[in-house]
């Protein structure tokens, strides 16, 4: 019996906690005619795509909103205002809210025009100072750029001179030693077939050959 006491109390104060909300929320209205729940979405002109984060506030004032990534607002103004829309990469956007509205709720789809920016090329080199600078071209080489850089460790012969000179790692042999167990696997329950009368092995042994890999590596 207690506990449906407690239970009875706890809903009605909670009743009357919503009551008393409702009817301060009801009173901001009230004795504030003026005021105006404004909300709606900010899309592009062209495709009518949502603007995310688009700053939104009363212009001569700090007062107002953010949009989330729907391009949705929603914040309290009043008749007459002028509200500013603005954004990276877009013009900036003006709505006059009227102050002939008869109710407390406005909604609005604003459409921002995109505002192309064209900035300067910069160069950043790798000197602090202009003295630097000009001492590294009179004393110095100046430094070859990432593309000449890339195309040189790129070129076909010195990569395959460095895959010559490349000793095997563990990964390496691991992979050769699998193609040697695949390869004799192949031939499993025959004989193998005798290298010694085919052409292209003799052709690759004599290329080889005077390449000079069969010479006996110095320490």
């Amino acid at each position: 019996m207690n506990r449906i006491k407690h239970i009875t109390t706890i809903l009605l104060f909670l009743t009357l906690s919503i009551s008393m909300k409702a009817q301060s929320a009801w009173g901001i209205f009230g004795e504030n005619a003026d005021l105006v729940q404004f909300s709606g979405v900010v899309v592009t002109g062209d495709s009518l795509k949502p603007i995310p984060y688009t700053n939104i506030r009363v212009e001569g004032s700090t007062y107002g909103s953010v949009s989330n990534y729907e391009g949705f607002f929603s914040f309290v103004a009043r008749r007459g205002d002028r509200i500013l829309f603005t954004a990276v990469g877009f013009q900036d956007s003006y709505y006059d809210i009227p102050d002939t509205l008869s109710q407390n709720r406005y909604s609005l789809f604003q459409m921002m025009e995109t505002d192309t920016i064209l900035l300067t090329v910069t160069v950043i080199y790798p000197w602090p100072t202009v003295q630097d600078l000009e001492f590294a071209i009179v004393q110095h080489r100046v430094p070859e750029n990432d593309y000449d850089r890339a195309m040189k460790n790129l070129a076909l012969e010195e990569m395959k001179e460095r895959a010559r000179n490349l000793d095997y790692d563990g990964a390496m042999n691991y992979r050769y030693d699998m193609g040697e167990v695949v390869r004799k696997s192949y031939y499993n329950g025959q004989y193998m077939p005798v290298q010694l009368l085919n052409p292209f092995a003799w052709a690759k042994f004599i290329e080889a050959w005077k390449e000079g890999k069969f010479k006996k590596k110095k320490d």
